[in-house]
């Protein structure tokens, strides 16, 4: 009789557990009300954990309401956060779905490591180096549904993590020419030398030279090692009303500057 009663309960635990396609448990359903109900359990949009009684154990790694959208497809708020993404052109410095630079925290991995409200925090106050876009709080839940969107399918492998990062002051007597000539102005994340320069008057150089970097050159034309050169002689012969004054450099210089500013590690790879 024991024996019997022990393989009785044993067997209606195998039956209920989720893992062996038991019904799975939906405490969350004793707080909030049921809302997409054929898209299964509540954690396939929100995680957490629907087992839990306590709290703070089943709202564990939650998304709430506002970036859980990208759980629907390609709904609206992603859309307008992959606009937002492409036209701020997060993917200089970020991988994201796969494409992007390898200069910064790929965004793939970032949805496993960090909550969207961290994600979101990130984004209001950015790192050392990263511009501060301020986006109003509806553009950074678009962003942060785009990113779950993104990351969503992409997978995580050692490849995708970002190459070393550099964010010391740079050491006195070893400066580089991109500190030297451009550094007063500009900022740029670079694969050698991680950030480089401290002004914030001229746009953010990082990826100035990679797919990923707005075409801003002229009439939507994208930046090259030649019109870089073109733009540096005399930034005025390529837009007139330009405010940036021409910057002289060597043969040497010039190709030194180059190499700082290219990104040999793109589109995730």
């Amino acid at each position: 009789m024991v024996v019997y009663t022990a393989s009785l309960i044993i067997s209606l635990f195998l039956l209920c557990s989720p893992a062996l396609g038991g019904q799975q448990r939906q405490l969350c359903l004793k707080c909030h009300p049921s809302h997409y109900a054929g898209r299964g359990s509540c954690v396939a949009c929100h995680r957490g954990n629907p087992n839990a009684e306590r709290m703070n154990v089943a709202h564990y790694r939650m998304i709430a309401g506002r970036f859980a959208a990208f759980t629907l497809g390609d709904v609206p708020v992603v859309k307008e956060g992959n606009r937002l993404m492409d036209h701020y052109a997060c993917r200089r410095c970020h991988v994201s779905g796969r494409r992007g630079n390898r200069l910064a925290t790929p965004l793939d991995t970032l949805i496993d490591e960090k909550t969207p409200e961290e994600i979101a925090e990130a984004i209001r106050v950015p790192a050392q180096g990263m511009p501060n876009f301020r986006f109003a709080e509806k553009s950074i839940v678009a962003v942060v549904n785009a990113i779950f969107a993104g990351g969503k399918n992409a997978g995580v492998t050692q490849g995708n993590r970002p190459l070393l990062v550099h964010f010391d002051a740079e050491p006195k007597g070893q400066e580089n020419v991109f500190t030297r000539k451009c550094g007063t102005c500009h900022r740029a994340l670079t694969e050698k030398l991680g950030l480089l320069g401290s002004g914030d008057i001229g746009p953010n150089l990082s990826g100035l030279l990679s797919s990923h970097y707005p075409k801003t050159f002229k009439a939507g034309e994208a930046w090259t090692e030649d019109r870089l050169k073109r733009w540096l002689e005399n930034p005025r012969k390529v837009r007139p009303q330009a405010q940036m004054l021409p910057v002289q450099l060597k043969a040497g210089e010039f190709r030194e500057l180059v190499d700082l500013l290219l990104v040999k590690h793109g589109d995730g790879k």
